[in-house]
């Protein structure tokens, strides 16, 4: 899916002055005309203030269906919406006023398979962080079918350009297990996933697309010299 970013045009029009035509001289202005040029004059300039450029926050919108190689026959589709929402979730005692990463929104995935069984969840976004086409997001899983509440999850975005699609990724499935930790039946145990970690964009979008909207993040306001931008 597609993001748009949103910019500020100021438009200055400047007026050059005009030269009369011939070799008559121009009437001289009568006083009241000249107040009322002067007047005007005052009006527009006072009517002039400083335009302020809108605050962008990184954020990814869309939903897809993607096409996954170990579930190729599988309908599996991911809908997102997140925006960055910096300082905002305040973590003490290291980060007591927050990240510049902290985000909201929601994140719903469904897998259905041939035989028609649909697992699903819903999930509330907690972290976004973007660079140019690509965003990582973590979500909470609040609702679900398959699995317990809880968990956190990774989910990468690549916004195609030029003739290529979208892709997307998810810290389940063939990434995001530890091999040297094993649970009693001998399985590799799965790690939590930390906020906005995920792994790169692994599958393709087959089905509609994101919208990827980037923006730096900004220092933490503890820091000297730094403006935080806030949600």
């Amino acid at each position: 899916m597609r993001n748009t970013a949103i910019g500020t045009t100021a438009i200055v029009a400047v007026i050059t002055g005009l030269v009369a035509a011939g070799p008559a001289p121009a009437a001289p202005a009568t006083s009241a005309s000249a107040s009322a040029s002067a007047s005007a004059s005052s009006s527009t300039s006072a009517g002039k203030k400083p335009v302020k450029k809108p605050v962008k926050n990184a954020s990814v919108h869309g939903e897809a269906r993607i096409s996954y190689v170990e579930s190729i026959n599988d309908d599996i589709r991911f809908t997102i919406h997140a925006e960055q929402t910096p300082f905002t979730r305040p973590m003490p005692p290291r980060a007591p006023q927050g990240l510049p990463t902290d985000a909201r929104g929601t994140l719903k995935f469904s897998h259905t398979s041939p035989s028609g069984v649909t697992g699903w969840a819903e999930a509330r976004v907690d972290c976004l962080v973007t660079s140019g086409r690509t965003a990582t997001l973590t979500a909470v899983v609040t609702k679900t079918n398959v699995g317990e509440t809880g968990a956190r999850l990774g989910i990468s975005v690549q916004q195609g350009g030029r003739g290529e699609p979208d892709r997307l990724g998810f810290s389940w499935g063939v990434v995001n297990v530890d091999p040297e930790n094993v649970d009693e039946n001998g399985q590799p145990v799965r790690p939590r996933t930390g906020t906005c970690m995920a792994p790169a964009p692994f599958t393709t979008v087959i089905k509609g697309g994101y919208k990827v909207v980037h923006a730096e993040i900004t220092k933490s306001p503890a820091q000297p010299g730094a403006t935080a931008r806030r949600g």
